[in-house]
């Protein structure tokens, strides 16, 4: 059932109390949907984000989070559904009378401008003094590590001090909700996974909501107390990074958060006793030369499967296996390189091997059923 956009009038607003503001989640969404032309991006949408929390959005091209992000932000109105801000209803007010600050991707800073001016602009545009607003612009800085920076142009820095400060733009507003729309993008690895680990330990020192969009699984999982996965317009799960790995909901968040293998049909029922969908995480597998059942190793509640190695893929601190089992179907099995180099890999390409796991690292991932409704 839809949700009506609210007709909340501003002497409403005005009336929300201070500690209710507190006490609300800093963002409640209800069944929040968005359709451009026949297309449904965001299709009934429900989440409470608490303050103070590093949220993550996070899901494929096209699943919907940075249309929900947009319209927290004011960019864009929603079909149907209210968003609301410490329980103040905001799903009509434009962008510039809500508590939030932007983070794109691109930064969207001013080139002929200094970095100082940069971080100034939003508070000159609401004609704060220039005094204040060049103290509360040096605050900024220093808050991200730039405060000797403020004198060049943004062309004069690298791409981790332009991200850091579009960041100083956006908190030097002291925001409510931050939101961040794939900051990280483009940003090669190693620096992006520098600015991962400093933008949760910022977002520590701040206090305030940061709602994330990202389409990264590892940098969801590094930086997030919580985290909704979308598909098709839709949540599939949220949970904790932890709950979201170990106990995947669905077989898409399975799949889509790390790499995953996925039993179903025969096979799952051959090896685990009972049919349906599950997964079992590639590094939770051990891989042997010898039946570990013969040997007398195996513990009396593995679940065990023989086959043939496919493929072996070096990935330096750890090695792909790639097994086709004889009961059909493969599994991948990640194995942490402890061997001295010289001793090598002993199951190649083509070496029959068995594989073993405990059967409290199978979780079942089969889909909720439907409910049917009369007509």
């Amino acid at each position: 059932m839809s949700h009506p956009i609210s007709e909340q009038t501003a002497a409403e607003v005005d009336a929300v109390e201070p500690d209710q503001a507190e006490q609300a989640p800093a963002i409640t969404i209800r069944g929040l949907r968005k359709e451009f032309g026949s297309v449904v991006a965001v299709d009934g949408v429900d989440l409470d984000i608490a303050n103070g929390e590093f949220f993550s959005m996070l899901g494929p091209s096209g699943s919907g989070k940075t249309t929900v992000l947009r319209m927290v932000a004011g960019f864009e109105t929603p079909t149907a559904g209210t968003v609301a801000l410490g329980g103040t209803d905001v799903t009509r007010q434009p962008p510039f009378a809500r508590d939030v600050n932007t983070v794109f991707q691109d930064y969207a800073l001013f080139p002929h401008m200094t970095v100082a001016q940069n971080v100034e602009y939003g508070l000159r545009v609401k004609r704060v003094p220039r005094a204040e607003r060049r103290k509360r612009a040096a605050e900024a800085l220093d808050r991200v590590q730039l405060g000797q920076y403020g004198g060049r142009r943004p062309g004069q820095l690298s791409g981790g001090q332009r991200q850091r400060v579009a960041l100083a733009r956006a908190l030097v507003n002291r925001p409510r909700v931050l939101l961040l729309d794939e900051p990280l993008g483009a940003l090669d690895l190693k620096l992006r996974r520098e600015m991962q680990v400093e933008l949760k330990q910022l977002q520590r020192d701040l206090g305030i909501t940061f709602l994330f969009v990202t389409h990264d699984q590892e940098e969801a999982l590094t930086m997030s107390d919580r985290i909704a996965v979308f598909n098709n317009g839709r949540i599939e799960q949220v949970a904790t990074p932890r709950d979201l790995y170990e106990l995947p909901a669905t077989p898409f968040v399975a799949g889509f958060v790390g790499t995953s293998n996925v039993l179903d049909g025969e096979a799952a029922t051959a090896l685990l006793g009972e049919p349906g969908i599950f997964s079992v995480r590639p590094e939770k597998i051990q891989l042997h030369l010898d039946d570990p059942h013969a040997s007398g190793s195996a513990s009396p509640h593995a679940v065990t499967a023989a086959g043939v190695v496919r493929e072996v893929v070096y990935l330096g601190s750890a090695t792909q296996s790639i097994v086709d089992l004889d009961l059909g179907g493969s599994l991948i099995v990640l194995r942490q390189n402890q061997l001295s180099p010289d001793e090598g890999d002993v199951a190649g390409r083509g070496a029959r091997v068995h594989l073993s796991w405990s059967r409290e690292h199978t979780v079942s991932v089969a889909p909720e059923p439907v409910p049917t409704t009369a007509d």
